[in-house]
């Protein structure tokens, strides 16, 4: 394997994530493949990009840590875009900032990238529960909801069709081939937890590149922490719904073939068996079998209804998002405080 230079980029928008942004950076900086730059990406917050350059200040005349301000619009889709374009590496991974990845993280992306089609890499995201374990009702299948790999993936490291946002990586040229995220799609800060920009993009990838290759190694693993909130009904019911408006989005972007495509068998195969697991474990009288199966009835139920209604808001061009292409800028130098302009 030939030495590999990625652009670790944690894009942040909130203080009450203080810990969690510094267990983020310290994950990258102790990485057995070093990263070139890490690149925190704060979200129209003058309070915490004022008060992280100055935690980083010392990072700052080496470029190992650059704190830089959203120059596009709120939301975490303008804010990867703001960091691609100023990114130095031939790679770029992306971790929540809510996240620590393990010691190989980079070591194993950059594996997946000898073979020069492979466009994107993406790992396994495990939960990290506020609680200490997971909730006796939350299906693994529903992982997603709290933004980790859930039961259906295939392990090792296998060809997809989309990678997901929090723990995935791309070479850089991938943007300058099919623009950056979406902006109008996504997740803004603590607004309705919609998503799919990740699938979005990396279709749209496949598209303009017809023979690009993208993987998930599942032995790049981050540990993504779910707060007491994400525990509870009300947020799986909520995100669920968002879900499906996402999809109907995309799948009015992209045509519902594509849009879809993983989805189909994800319903039809994945959740059925992920039902049948609940009630068998209720008849067997272990705990939590009854609420997982009703869970996934409900999620999906919620996500159709999400789905339905997305698709009449899209066909009356009531919702949009907007690609653009990313415009390198070079790195500029900091400033006496440190801060990347």
């Amino acid at each position: 394997m030939t030495e590999r230079h990625f652009s670790v980029v944690i894009c942040v928008y909130t203080e009450d994530r203080w810990e969690d942004i510094l267990a983020a950076v310290s994950s990258v900086r102790t990485q057995s493949l070093p990263a070139l730059e890490t690149l925190l990406v704060v979200d129209h917050n003058e309070r915490l990009l004022d008060r992280l350059t100055q935690e980083f200040k010392e990072y700052a005349a080496s470029g190992e840590v650059r704190v830089l301000a959203n120059a596009g619009p709120r939301g975490l889709s303008a804010g990867r875009n703001t960091a691609i374009s100023v990114a130095r590496g031939e790679f770029v991974a992306f971790l929540d900032d809510d996240a620590v990845a393990e010691r190989d993280w980079l070591r194993h992306f950059a594996e997946g990238y000898d073979d020069p089609r492979v466009m994107a890499v993406g790992g396994r995201t495990m939960p990290a529960w506020a609680s200490g374990r997971r909730p006796a009702w939350f299906p693994e299948e529903f992982d997603w909801i709290v933004g980790c790999t859930y039961r259906g993936l295939p392990p090792g490291r296998v060809e997809v069709r989309n990678v997901l946002g929090g723990n995935a990586s791309f070479r850089t040229s991938a943007f300058d081939a099919a623009g950056g995220f979406a902006t109008g799609i996504g997740r803004d800060g603590d607004k309705r937890p919609l998503g799919c920009e990740e699938t979005e993009l990396c279709i749209r990838l496949s598209k303009a590149l017809p023979d690009a290759v993208l993987l998930i190694d599942d032995r790049s693993v981050i540990h993504h922490r779910v707060p007491a909130a994400r525990e509870r009904f009300e947020y799986f019911r909520t995100r669920a719904y968002a879900e499906g408006l996402s999809k109907a989005l995309v799948a009015r972007s992209v045509g519902s073939g594509k849009g879809l495509e993983s989805e189909r068998r994800y319903t039809t195969r994945v959740l059925p068996a992920g039902v049948v697991r609940g009630v068998r474990d209720a008849v067997l009288g272990r705990a939590g079998g009854a609420g997982r199966a009703a869970a996934i009835v409900t999620g999906v139920a919620v996500a159709t209804g999400g789905y339905l209604l997305g698709t009449v808001r899209a066909l009356r061009g009531g919702v949009t998002f907007t690609v653009a292409p990313i415009e390198r800028v070079p790195a500029t130098e900091p400033d006496e405080e440190g801060k990347a302009a």
